[in-house]
């Protein structure tokens, strides 16, 4: 409040702007968001139809059960249920692991909480030392649980931290908003916390940030500058082998992605009025580039479940829990990262900022480098994380290592047998050289 010449109290005109704007843009693009839960809202009764259909023709009780038509019909209630439902964050649920083929608990705890992340620590009860390695998750539209399998295999051999990034919609306004530069500040604060000998991994798109934050951490010769960094299937330099991913967000304008795919949490939400790039489009973008596989993946779960064979209708309902559990995005860190990654390739053209400050990646001499990629990749092509070995031009090549799996995709890279058995592998031993 001011006091004017004739002592009339007035409010202040900016922040009346501020609030006006605020309220006349409170809805704005707001209606793909909506009409989305209008969606899931409205096909409430067939999906709790097709849920009584599932459970009485699947009843033992029920002679129907051991029917084909009865079996079909079960096969069908699933289907469209899974179809139609809304997928919750899911659980890592990692209890135990073994070492030097002893059992041993595991639980989780929380290291830092943050309004968007929480890094988790998963505390093995075991006298065995095992390197420090923080895990970074990809801030993409699927939850940190997607690379359950990687902490998975890992756990074994590391003492393992992941960044368990928040869903956008359920965080309020009044905690800020969150972009690229956010998550290297994040990354930083991660890394000092876990502290001295600390090795770094990235899975897919935090490559950039991660590979941000250690060479301004190098440059500034802090102490808790990791030993190692791998950075497995990230999108460093788009340019090199372009993916269908890269080739969409060159051709589209930051202006398109702003009017067509950002959008405002709506009222049912804690993060109400955030503007976010929505978890579905993320999913819907990615599900239409493999259509046909996802469309027969979902006939193969009603045949499994027909004829009766629940191991592998159980592995579908695994894999695709995960992978339609969708988070979203903080609309400034989504469209910084389009811009600067996708549009402008400007930390491989040495044009990359953290704030004020220049990121240099010429200047990491102390942290050993492992880029990782799938020779059939479909989301970052080969090369595109090996540029990162280009551009850290001081970093002796005793501290540089390229490693090309064969016959293997994006997800393969950090997920199943091939990650198992060929690429842990490889990381563990990069790690254990360098310490």
């Amino acid at each position: 409040m001011v006091t004017t010449p004739d002592n009339k109290r007035t409010k202040p005109k900016k922040k009346t702007k501020e609030r006006d704007d605020l309220m006349a843009n409170m809805f704005e693009n707001s209606s793909l968001y909506s009409l989305k839960e209008i969606h899931h809202a409205g096909m409430a009764p067939t999906r709790m139809m097709a849920n009584v259909a599932k459970h009485i023709f699947s009843n033992p009780m029920n002679p129907m059960s051991y029917t084909g038509v009865g079996r079909q019909m079960a096969a069908a209630g699933e289907l469209v249920e899974r179809i139609t439902q809304s997928y919750p964050k899911p659980e890592f649920g990692l209890k135990f692991t073994q070492i030097n083929g002893n059992p041993v608990d595991v639980w989780e705890e929380v290291a830092i909480d943050k309004p968007f992340c929480r890094l988790l620590h998963f505390k093995r009860a075991t006298k065995v030392k095992g390197e420090k390695l923080l895990l970074v998750a990809p801030m993409s539209g699927h939850y940190a649980t997607l690379l359950r399998g990687t902490v998975e295999a890992l756990l074994p051999h590391h003492d393992v931290y992941i960044t368990d990034w928040q869903n956008a919609r359920d965080i309020p306004l009044y905690k800020g908003e969150f972009n690229l530069d956010t998550y290297i500040d994040y990354v930083l604060e991660f890394i000092r916390h876990i502290g001295p000998n600390t090795h770094t991994m990235a899975v897919c798109q935090p490559s950039v940030p991660l590979l941000a934050a250690v060479a301004i951490m190098n440059e500034k010769k802090d102490p808790c500058t990791p030993k190692t960094m791998t950075l497995m299937g990230g999108p460093v330099d788009t340019r090199k082998a372009p993916t269908k991913v890269n080739q969409f967000s060159q051709e589209h304008s930051m202006e398109w992605f702003e009017n067509n795919v950002i959008t405002r949490v709506p009222l049912n939400y804690p993060g109400f009025a955030r503007r976010v790039y929505p978890g579905f489009l993320q999913l819907a973008g990615f599900m239409s580039m493999n259509f046909e596989r996802h469309a027969d993946a979902h006939k193969k779960l009603f045949n499994d479940i027909t004829i009766g064979d629940g191991e592998a209708a159980q592995s579908h309902r695994d894999f695709y829990d995960e992978y339609l559990a969708v988070a979203d995005l903080p609309a400034e860190y989504y469209l910084q990262t389009i811009e600067e990654v996708f549009h402008k390739h400007s930390l491989p053209d040495g044009q990359f900022y953290h704030y004020e400050q220049r990121v240099q990646p010429a200047l990491i001499t102390k942290t050993a480098i492992l880029c990782i990629e799938g020779e059939l990749d479909d989301i970052s092509g080969v090369g595109q994380t090996k540029a990162a070995l280009d551009i850290a031009t001081k970093l002796p090549d005793s501290k540089k290592k390229y490693h090309l799996a064969p016959a293997v995709g994006h997800y393969g890279i950090f997920n199943g047998r091939k990650w198992r058995e060929q690429i842990r592998p490889v990381i563990t031993a990069w790690i254990e050289k360098h310490s």
